[in-house]
């Protein structure tokens, strides 16, 4: 079986992996390029594992990136993101991940797509997915990125060197993914900081919609009937909550105005919106067996991503939440300890990470001005990936 060979880097950015690509080396958008991301990932698989491809099983580590010299003059790099589903090998790029975003200034410094500046080298992001600006400085020693360090976060086993990335808000952008939050007057979609959103099956549900990094919804946990202390396993293998939860992300992508359905919304976007949980601190135990003391914590949250529960918290989630924290009438500012000027600590799966917004108010409209927070990447592996030819390149 003849099998193609591009050029790739695998990446670890945050909690999340993903196969690098420079655009130069890929097909024109199309189906072609999307049947051969899936196809590098290991999509579609019936069994979830990923087992004959890059892909790690998991919504955190099924994720390709394209990269480019921007076409803007305020930017240095493009930055595509893609969301490859386990099951079907959907490509979805109506998002972001913030995680992987930590990787992008590593990899454009790495990859010569900047050139590096000794102490910490900033690079200018155009991110397409959303339209938005995202700045990474990447720590440079010696005219080489630093990947190695002291920098810990949780749901990562090993420190490594610190990203800070600094995330603006969204503008219009021609290449946008459709029904991305890109151009949107407001941060919140509906023109309000809390909706009641009608599920049936459910209920009337008091929500918090809003397109602050991914478009994410919001409820109190006690609302669905949990804590906001689930790990994974008690929630993914619960094949019934999991109906109920995609039904009320799905109808909240509705009225977002992000699908014409909530069928669409569940067969054609299944990465955004993201539907969160909340609850008051609390003491908790993490996925890692770690005790939390609730004086760590200012909220504690869970997240789904791609159908399942996150094994720590989205980074675009955590924008969002942090922009709603920091937005009076939200539900996530009546429950959250939030003290102006100060990062929001939210408690998630693996445990505990800080994120700050600063938002404003225009003619009566919210939005977000920027976010603060710090990850870390390294590279995982650089060389060729190989894709079998047949069914995929268009040879049989």
């Amino acid at each position: 079986m003849s099998q193609q060979r591009i050029p790739a880097v695998y990446m670890r950015g945050g909690t999340s992996k993903g196969v690098f690509f420079h655009e130069r080396d890929l097909p024109r958008p199309g189906p072609l390029r999307d049947a051969l991301f899936a196809r590098v990932i290991g999509s579609p698989d019936q069994y979830s594992r990923h087992t004959d491809g890059m892909g790690g099983g998991t919504s955190s580590t099924s994720k390709v990136v394209v990269i480019a010299p921007s076409r803007r003059p305020d930017c240095d790099v493009d930055y595509l993101f893609g969301a490859v589903a386990i099951e079907t090998g959907l490509l979805d790029y109506s998002g972001n991940c913030g995680n992987l975003s930590a990787a992008v200034g590593p990899f454009a410094v790495l990859e010569g797509l900047v050139a590096p500046s000794e102490g910490l080298t900033r690079v200018r992001i155009w991110q397409r997915n959303l339209g938005q600006r995202i700045d990474a400085l990447v720590p440079v020693r010696g005219g080489e990125v630093v990947e190695d360090g002291s920098f810990n976060e949780d749901g990562v086993p090993f420190p490594a060197a610190e990203v800070r990335l600094e995330y603006y808000g969204a503008e219009p952008a021609a290449d946008a993914a459709p029904l991305s939050s890109a151009g949107t007057s407001s941060i919140f979609p509906t023109g309000a900081t809390q909706d009641i959103l009608r599920v049936p099956g459910v209920g009337a549900l008091p929500v918090t919609m809003i397109t602050a990094g991914n478009p994410t919804i919001f409820v109190r946990a006690q609302a669905l009937g949990l804590t906001g202390r689930e790990l994974p396993d008690e929630i993914n293998r619960d094949r019934r909550l999991l109906e109920r939860l995609e039904l009320v992300r799905a109808h909240g992508a509705v009225a977002m105005g992000l699908a014409e359905s909530s069928a669409e919304a569940t067969r054609v976007r299944p990465a955004t919106p993201k539907l969160s949980w909340v609850a008051r601190p609390g003491n908790y135990r993490s996925s890692a067996g770690v005790e939390l003391d609730a004086d760590r914590v200012d909220v504690l949250a869970r997240i789904m991503s791609m159908g399942k529960l996150h094994h720590a918290f989205t980074g675009t989630g955590a924008i969002a939440l942090a922009a709603a924290a920091a937005t009076p009438g939200t539900i996530v500012n009546e429950i959250a300890r939030t003290l102006p000027g100060v990062a929001t600590r939210i408690g998630h799966v693996s445990g505990v990470l800080a994120v700050g917004a600063d938002i404003s108010a225009h003619d009566g409209r919210w939005r977000l001005d920027k976010a603060i927070m710090s990850r870390s990447a390294r590279r995982l592996m650089s060389g060729f990936v190989h894709v079998p030819a047949t069914g995929v390149l268009g040879k049989t």
